[in-house]
C-alpha cells in the first residue's frame, strides 16, 4: 500500500504504483483539505466573476453561464473535447498520469468535489486504463484534449480497457460499484486543465532512460572485458580532475566492476615499468573514444536525466490548473500554472540525451561488427562460416537506421509553438507531443541497446571470455544466454529481439 503524501509525492511512490502495482492510499485528512477548499470556493464564487464556473472558456470567457446551466457547463467542456486521435496511451503512462492528476487536485487548491478523488483512487486501484489518445493537446491551457478523455472516464462515459479489453466505462463502473465524479461546481476545468498527461508520460519516459543509461554502462564493462582494455580510463584520478558529478559516478560505477575482472590491464605493467621497444607498438596505447570515453560522454547524459527526474516531480507536487483556489488568503487567482513549458523543455532535453546515449551504443556495436577496427573479432561477430552465414550483418542495418531516426527525433518541440484557439492562446509549450517524441526515442534506444547486448554477447562466446568476466558481466551473460541461445546458423532473430527487449525494459543490470 502506497500513501499519497501530500505535495510530497516521489519518484519511489509512483514506480511502486505504476509498475508493483501497490494500491494507492489517501489519507483522511487529504479528503479534509478537498473538502474544505470546495466549500470555501462554492460559498467565495457567489455574485462575483470566477472563470470555468460562471463564464464560457478561453476566448469566450467574456460570455457569463447562467447558474441553471453551470453544471452542464463542465459535461459540455469535457465532452466536447474528448476529441482525441491517434494511438492510444498504455497502461503505465495512464496510470502515471493519473497519479499526477490526483495529486494535485489533492493539493487542495482546485476546488473540486471529494468524488473526483475518489474515482481517481478507484481507477488507479482497479487497474482500469482510460482510453486517452496521443493526439490533442497543445500543453498551454494543459492537456486539454488528452484530460478530457479521462474526465470523460471519471463522469462514466468513454471508453477504458479493463483485464486486456476496451469496454465501456459504464459497464466496468457499474461492474465495480464505482460512482462517477459528482459535477458541481468546476471539475470539468479543474481536471482538464493541467500538465499531468505530459508529466505522466515524462515520468515513465525518464525510468526507462535512467534504465537504458544502466545497460549502456554495463555493455561498455562488458566490451572493456572484451577488449582487454587499460584501467586508468575509469580511475579516479584521470576522472576527478574533472567536477561533473554524473563522469564521476559512471567512472567510479564502471571501475567497481572492472576491478573484479581478470580481464583488464594495468597500464603500468603494460607500458610503464617494461621499456617498450617495437616501432609500432601492437597493444594499443588508448582505445577508441566510444570506450574511454565514456564517463565523459553517459555522465552528461546520467545528469540530464536526473535533473529531469527532479523537475518532473516538482511538476507533480505543483498545482497546475486554472484559476487557482487559495483557502489561505480567501482569494481565487487567476493565471497560467497549466502551461507546460517545464515538461515539454525537460523532454527535448531528455530525448537529446537518449539520442546520444543510442549514438554511443550504435558506434560501440560498429567497432564489435567490424575486424578492422577491434582486431580480434571475425565480421559481424560471425560464429558461422564466413561468406556463407551472416552473423549480426542484418541487426546491425536495424542499429544504424533506429539511431538515425532518433538523431532526427531529437530535434525540439519546445520551439514549436503554433498559436490556436482564435489566439487566446498564441504562445504553447507542446508539452505532450514533446513527451510522446521522447517516449519514442528512449524505446528506440532500447532497440539498438537490444542489438549491442546480444552482439556483445555473441562476442564473449567467440572469444570464450566468460569465466574471468566481473561478477556483473557474468550475470548478464548468462542472463540474456537463458533468453537467446549461442547461435552460429542464421535465422529469423526478430522474436528474440523482443524478447530481450522486455528483459531489459523490465530489470536494471547495475545501478548507477
Amino acid at each position: 500500500m502506497t500513501n499519497l503524501n501530500l505535495a510530497d509525492l516521489t519518484l519511489d511512490d509512483i514506480k511502486n504504483v505504476v509498475f508493483d502495482h501497490n494500491k494507492l492510499k489517501v489519507d483522511s485528512s487529504i479528503y479534509d483539505h478537498v473538502n474544505t477548499s470546495f466549500n470555501f470556493l462554492q460559498e467565495f464564487s457567489k455574485n462575483k466573476v470566477i472563470y470555468g464556473i460562471n463564464t464560457g472558456f478561453g476566448p469566450m470567457a467574456q460570455y457569463k453561464i447562467e447558474e441553471s446551466e453551470q453544471k452542464q457547463l463542465q459535461f459540455n467542456l469535457i465532452r466536447s473535447h474528448a476529441s482525441g486521435m491517434g494511438q492510444y496511451l498504455s497502461a503505465p503512462y495512464v496510470k502515471a498520469s493519473m497519479i499526477a492528476r490526483l495529486n494535485t487536485l489533492s493539493l487542495g487548491y482546485s476546488g473540486v468535489h471529494h468524488s473526483a478523488i475518489e474515482v481517481l483512487v478507484n481507477l488507479i486501484n482497479n487497474d482500469i486504463t482510460p482510453l486517452i489518445f496521443e493526439h490533442g493537446g497543445v500543453g498551454a491551457s494543459g492537456d486539454l484534449v488528452q484530460l478530457a478523455h479521462l474526465a470523460l472516464v471519471m463522469i462514466g462515459e468513454g471508453e477504458v480497457e479493463y483485464k486486456g479489453k476496451v469496454q465501456p466505462t459504464a459497464d466496468v463502473f457499474k461492474a465495480l460499484n464505482i460512482k462517477p465524479m459528482q459535477i458541481e461546481l468546476r471539475e470539468g476545468l479543474a481536471v482538464m486543465n493541467g500538465t499531468s498527461v505530459m508529466t505522466g508520460i515524462g515520468i515513465i519516459n525518464s525510468i526507462y532512460a535512467k534504465r537504458a543509461i544502466e545497460w549502456s554502462t554495463t555493455a561498455s564493462i562488458m566490451i572493456c572485458e572484451l577488449v582487454e582494455a587499460y584501467d586508468d580510463y575509469y580511475s579516479p584520478q584521470l576522472n576527478g580532475s574533472k567536477k561533473h558529478k554524473g563522469q564521476r559516478q559512471i567512472a567510479k560505477v564502471i571501475k567497481e566492476h572492472l576491478d573484479q575482472s581478470k580481464y583488464i590491464r594495468k597500464r603500468e605493467q603494460q607500458l610503464y615499468e617494461n621499456e617498450v621497444v617495437e616501432e609500432v607498438i601492437v597493444n594499443k596505447v588508448q582505445e577508441y573514444y566510444s570506450i574511454r570515453c565514456v564517463p565523459q560522454i553517459s555522465g552528461a547524459i546520467l545528469e540530464a536525466i536526473e535533473s529531469c527526474q527532479n523537475l518532473l516531480i516538482d511538476e507533480v507536487n505543483s498545482a497546475n490548473d486554472n484559476p487557482i483556489v487559495d483557502v489561505k488568503s480567501k482569494n481565487v487567482y487567476h493565471g497560467g500554472n497549466f502551461h507546460g513549458d517545464y515538461v515539454s523543455f525537460e523532454m527535448d532535453k531528455l530525448k537529446i540525451a537518449l539520442t546520444k546515449l543510442s549514438m554511443l551504443a550504435e558506434r560501440q556495436l560498429n567497432f564489435l561488427m567490424n575486424p578492422k577496427l577491434n582486431g580480434i573479432l571475425p565480421p559481424f561477430v560471425n560464429l558461422g562460416k564466413l561468406g556463407y552465414n551472416f552473423g549480426m550483418q542484418g541487426v546491425q542495418f536495424t542499429a544504424t537506421s533506429t539511431t538515425a531516426e532518433n538523431q532526427m527525433l531529437s530535434n525540439p518541440m519546445y520551439v514549436h509553438s503554433i498559436p490556436n484557439n482564435n489566439d487566446n492562446q498564441d504562445i504553447v509549450s507542446m508539452g505532450a507531443n514533446a513527451a510522446l517524441c521522447t517516449k519514442k526515442v528512449v524505446d528506440n534506444t532500447f532497440d539498438v541497446l537490444v542489438i549491442e547486448i546480444i552482439t556483445i554477447v555473441q562476442a564473449l562466446d567467440q572469444l570464450n571470455k566468460i569465466e574471468g568476466l566481473s561478477p556483473l558481466s557474468k550475470k548478464t551473460f548468462n542472463d540474456i544466454r537463458n533468453i537467446i541461445p549461442t547461435f552460429s546458423d542464421d535465422y529469423p532473430i526478430y522474436k528474440d529481439l523482443n524478447k530481450v527487449k522486455q528483459y531489459m525494459l523490465d530489470n536494471s543490470p547495475v545501478n548507477v
